[in-house]
């Protein structure tokens, strides 16, 4: 079951593991506050973006009994997460595809889903400190797809009124909001991720529905630790139920 470097993590409140490898990928809070705020509702059709190790499927999985499918372009992680999926026993419920999502359009149907998520890679090419690792920059650089090519990939996935769910860095709002619109998913909630009440935001979470109305509700702060350093009750919530 688990390769060199692999270990076998555990996803308390969902109770299930997930391999994971600090050489290739490890998944961050993000990926945990992004199937947080993720509403799955009973008859979603749902597909995850960008999907690494396969730990927003795992996280979904627990919120319901639908299909998930996910897609990632690095096969290593296709790999593991397969692995993972069937150490828990959902190969009949979790499919993922060692794909390309910007050749969605050749693959699925137009307007699919209800529901797609995606926790993409955050910082721009040019950016200056990438990581040295081949599979570390492409999950975490837009080196192999863009916020854009999400966004494109999320509207042909997605049916009219169908809900896309991203988690971004804060200082990338403009862009998430912008690429949204731009490409006819509107942007509906954003949700602001602080590391302690006296901190700026580092993460968003935002909310979008393809061909929604214009309207944009900011919700309440999230807080991931008290001022003296225990996590909030929100985010022990998350981790452990």
């Amino acid at each position: 079951m688990l390769l060199e470097d692999e270990r076998l993590d555990y996803l308390t409140k969902e109770h299930l593991r997930i391999i994971q490898n600090d050489e290739v990928f490890s998944f961050s809070t993000d990926a945990l506050l992004l199937g947080h705020f993720t509403n799955v509702k009973k008859r979603d059709s749902i597909m995850d973006l960008c999907s690494g190790n396969g730990v927003i499927p795992l996280v979904l999985s627990y919120k319901g009994q639908q299909a998930i499918e996910a897609i990632e372009i690095q096969e290593q992680l296709v790999n593991m997460a397969r692995r993972s999926i069937t150490y828990n026993g959902l190969d009949e419920r979790i499919h993922m595809y060692h794909m390309d999502l910007k050749e969605v359009h050749k693959h699925f149907k137009p307007s699919s889903y209800n529901l797609v998520t995606c926790n993409p890679p955050y910082f721009k090419t040019n950016q200056q400190h990438q990581h040295q690792k081949d599979a570390h920059k492409i999950a975490r650089h837009e080196i192999m797809c863009t916020l854009k090519d999400c966004c494109i990939a999320a509207r042909h996935l997605l049916k009219q009124g169908g809900r896309f769910m991203m988690v971004h860095r804060a200082d990338r709002l403009m862009d998430v909001l912008s690429d949204m619109r731009t490409y006819q998913i509107e942007p509906k909630k954003v949700y602001f991720i602080y590391s302690k009440q006296d901190k700026v935001a580092q993460t968003i979470v935002v909310e979008g529905r393809k061909g929604g109305n214009q309207g944009l509700e900011i919700q309440p702060p999230f807080y991931i630790y008290n001022k003296d350093g225990t996590y909030t009750e929100e985010m022990r919530e998350i981790y452990y139920g």
